[in-house]
């Protein structure tokens, strides 16, 4: 079959309707679905021991050689059903080819969740003869509920960016769109074909009918646990900040302990960088850093035991750190060209030729906020000035570290010298000193201007911070 694409995979969960698809997709003859053909347990379905030729012992050490075999030898576009728990592997094979097509089934959740229930209690998972339907009213327990849609939303999130970082689209069906002819030959169409049904396939009946009211035991209580849901997410942290890389060149290793330090930018950087150095009395500048991403890994390989490690500052220090070091600074590190255009287009009130003596902490408090307000808008995507590694959320740095490696350990700065002695005891330096504290900010320092006005407009901007690590408002002890 020529066309757009080489093979399909349906992206559905258990009870959305999958069956139903699958059935009326084989209804043309143009398509061909091979079941569940990447399910751990089973391939296609259960009790049968091969696709195509290709037996459960072959995908498994191979998928890509099914995948091939469905391409190539199925009776028209060959494709299959794929749910989160299926083989990981697929996914990255399947979401990076632009010629397999990609057809994402959702359901309502409550409904299918109830629907497995039912199936689970009753053994019936599919239903051709209505005579033979069997009923159950079953339990709605809403830890496993809540458990039931994390794992349908954080799949369906991960398959939405795969797709976007990919530049691909797919071709979206509820489960209420299975029953609409024009749907489903509307999907022939996305596939590539011009082949047309005149009525759908009517073998599979729907297996419970009916309200919910009539499925759940303890209705009264599944409707008092689902009106605390907040299904608009009106509860959300708005998050404007693109996604950001893991910064691995920034990586410190001491010059011998087995301890790797990930910074978060504007952080206690040169305290904790001192601190590492003495442990091996070398120092700071000898620091072994700017290491790509294979040659961490083969220290991490080296240096069996190792431990990682950030430190996180609070937001009101990290943005006055900032402000101070990379905006109202002349000086080596300073933003010269993001200096000058706050002060000309966002009119921060810096000084042009940097603080003087007739700077003042009135002076400094009013261009400390300003500075804030151009924050707010600078992290809510408003602006066309990067957001910049020294000012983007802690929480958004973090992710980024996260897709080279997590943290072992996440580290407040207040309890930098508990945990940093602690964690050097872990790695054989008991006797290791204890960090110093990080120096006041200059010109003026942040306890000089700071207020409750300044707290406001840092917890309000750096929400995600508060919220995520729990800082509570600043203090200069």
């Amino acid at each position: 079959m020529t066309g757009p694409f080489d093979y399909f995979v349906v992206f559905a969960e258990m009870r959305t309707g999958s069956n139903f698809l699958e059935t009326n997709l084989n209804a043309f003859h143009a398509f061909e679905c091979h079941g569940e053909a990447f399910n751990p347990h089973f391939i296609g379905y259960p009790n049968r021991t091969e696709i195509l030729g290709v037996t459960q012992a072959m995908r498994d050490a191979d998928p890509m050689r099914l995948i091939e075999t469905i391409k190539t030898e199925s009776k028209g576009l060959g494709g299959f059903r794929f749910f989160h728990d299926h083989d990981r592997r697929v996914l990255d094979i399947s979401l990076t080819d632009p010629r397999c097509a990609k057809i994402v089934l959702t359901r309502n959740p409550v409904d299918s969740y109830v629907s497995w229930k039912i199936a689970q209690a009753t053994g019936q998972w599919k239903l051709t003869n209505v005579k033979r339907r069997r009923d159950s009213k079953v339990r709605f327990d809403v830890a496993e509920f809540d458990k039931h849609v994390a794992h349908l939303q954080s799949f369906q999130v991960f398959l939405l960016n795969r797709l976007q970082v990919t530049g691909q689209t797919a071709f979206y069906l509820a489960y209420e769109d299975l029953q609409d002819l024009d749907v489903l030959n509307g999907l022939a169409r996305f596939l590539g074909s011009d082949e047309r049904l005149d009525a759908l396939d009517e073998s599979l009946k729907k297996q419970n009918p009916g309200a919910l009211e009539s499925k759940v035991s303890n209705f009264d209580e599944m409707e008092r646990a689902l009106s605390g849901q907040d299904l608009f997410n009106l509860s959300r942290t708005p998050n404007f900040e693109p996604r950001r890389g893991a910064a691995v060149p920034g990586y410190v290793t001491a010059a011998h302990a087995p301890l790797l330090y990930m910074p978060v930018r504007s952080g206690p950087e040169d305290e904790v960088c001192a601190w590492m150095a003495a442990l091996d009395d070398v120092t700071p500048d000898t620091l072994p850093t700017h290491l790509n991403q294979k040659a961490l890994r083969q220290w991490k390989r080296r240096n069996a035991g190792h431990r990682s490690f950030t430190v996180l500052r609070h937001p009101v220090a990290r943005a006055h750190d900032a402000f101070c070091k990379r905006i109202l600074s002349t000086g080596p590190g300073a933003f010269a060209d993001i200096r000058k255009t706050l002060r000309n287009f966002y009119k921060v009130p810096i000084p042009g030729g940097g603080p003087d003596e007739s700077y003042d902490r009135r002076a400094h408090r009013e261009a400390f906020v300003g500075f804030l307000n151009f924050l707010r808008a600078n992290l809510s995507g408003q602006t066309n000035i990067r957001i910049d590694a020294h000012w983007a959320s802690q929480v958004a740095i973090l992710q980024g570290m996260a897709q080279f490696g997590i943290p072992d350990m996440v580290i407040r700065e207040a309890d930098m010298a508990k945990h940093l002695t602690m964690l050097a005891g872990e790695v054989g330096y008991a006797a290791a000193k204890q960090p110093q504290k990080a120096p006041a900010d200059s010109p003026i320092a942040l306890a000089d201007i700071y207020d409750d006005e300044i707290e406001a407009l840092v917890s309000d901007i750096y929400q995600r911070d508060y919220v995520m690590f729990g800082f509570e408002a600043w203090s200069a002890t």
